[in-house]
């Protein structure tokens, strides 16, 4: 410990890294502590963090603009490769990856002995957080407190702050894990770690991004988004960069109940856990980018990808957004989106979403071909396809009835 003069911590200002300042400072010798945030679109969270992180003990505090880069560089290519984690659109996921390489190149400017980070020995975000580092700084020493410390508990934790007269957001009936971002909003913890216990959905101040589906308007939303080569352009025909384009979905999806999301997903340690999240703008923008592949890919493309993107999505919720084999299934997902070009019109209605039509100019289907009308497609084609498709099959039952 005595080696630790300069620490460089992850600084959300939540709990758990508000009281790791004052913490860190008594374990390690009165160490400098420097804070880093990375804005990916928190908002309001990070309102007053300068102030709260220098008299809490940290010397200074950096708080890096993010948001562009997030959602151009880790957002859209998840997107474009159609990638989830067991229906979960990833958010805490792929956020963790920017924040942990801008957190290192600080602490490399400043000389930092070691850089500290609040996640859990349960959680999934240690995982991200250091694998992400040793890409980038591989000697780096890091200090995971909640591994060792002993404020086992959210409510020591607390008990923590009010002794050293840290000031929190939150209270022990108010304490859900939350993980907030542009794309999504987490909630663990408290009465969601029963499984049985529906969310309080209902309740003031539980739901943050938007609204239930009981309390969503009783009128159809309706939006068209166009897409140029897997990435959303526009919105009702309006140009805009990414950011923007998800703030505004983020709005027209909370306020018609959209995107929300309660699993109990499987952990990377081994564990399960109960999550809700709120994705509104995400799930609208999965949603769209799904149909208008339908029209735009051939079916063996599509299924491969569909695969792969199981593959894709297991990579970033297991932190390996830095690995050879994510850069390699991003370029194969390029490939995949050169054709994925169009509009399409989606209905928004209370937790709801209505395909109400798409078009691509490199769509794949013809309704001459599929019509149920007159065509120039052959029908007796099939006759001579299915007993070339069958012949497996019906040589095997030969062999079986002693016919062969």
């Amino acid at each position: 410990m005595s080696d630790i003069k300069k620490v460089v911590l992850a600084y959300s200002g939540g709990l758990d890294t508000s009281v790791m300042i004052p913490w860190l400072k008594e374990h390690y010798d009165n160490c400098e502590v420097i804070a880093v945030s990375g804005d990916v679109g928190q908002g309001t969270e990070l309102d007053g963090l300068e102030e709260k992180a220098l008299k809490t003990g940290a010397s200074k505090l950096y708080v890096l603009d993010l948001v562009d880069e997030f959602v151009e560089d880790y957002i859209f290519p998840t997107l474009k490769a159609g990638a989830k984690y067991e229906e979960y659109l990833l958010g805490t996921a792929f956020a963790r990856p920017i924040i942990a390489k801008h957190i290192v190149e600080i602490a490399i400017k400043e000389g930092a002995d070691a850089i500290a980070h609040g996640c859990t020995g349960k959680g999934n975000d240690q995982v991200r957080f250091e694998l992400a580092i040793k890409a980038f700084a591989p000697k780096m020493k890091v200090i995971a407190p909640w591994r060792t410390w002993e404020l086992d508990s959210r409510d020591k934790e607390i008990a923590y702050a009010e002794a050293h007269h840290i000031p929190l957001k939150i209270n022990r009936e108010t304490n859900y894990s939350k993980d907030k971002n542009l794309w999504h909003l987490s909630h663990e913890g408290l009465d969601l770690e029963d499984p049985s216990n529906e969310p309080q959905y209902q309740k003031e101040g539980f739901l943050e991004m938007g609204v239930s589906p009981q309390q969503a308007p009783d009128a159809v939303t309706y939006l068209t988004l166009e897409f140029e080569k897997g990435i959303p352009v526009a919105l009702d025909g309006v140009t805009m960069k990414g950011a923007d384009m998800v703030r505004r979905l983020n709005e027209l999806g909370g306020k018609n109940g959209i995107g929300i999301l309660d699993i109990v997903e499987n952990r990377l340690v081994g564990m399960k856990c109960r999550g809700v999240y709120e994705t509104p703008g995400g799930a609208i923008l999965y949603e769209a980018h799904r149909i208008l592949e339908t029209l735009c890919l051939d079916k063996a493309t599509a299924h491969k990808k569909a695969e792969l993107g199981i593959t894709f999505g297991e990579l970033v919720y297991n932190g390996q957004w830095f690995t050879t084999l994510r850069e390699a299934l991003s370029a194969f997902a390029d490939v995949t989106q050169q054709t994925v070009t169009g509009t399409v019109k989606l209905g928004l209605y209370k937790g709801n979403m209505i395909n109400a039509g798409a078009q691509s100019p490199y769509s794949l289907y013809s309704e001459d071909i599929a019509t149920f009308g007159e065509s120039d497609y052959d029908q007796m084609d099939s006759k001579g396809f299915i007993n070339l498709y069958g012949l497996p099959i019906q040589v095997r039952a030969l062999k079986q009835q002693g016919l062969l």
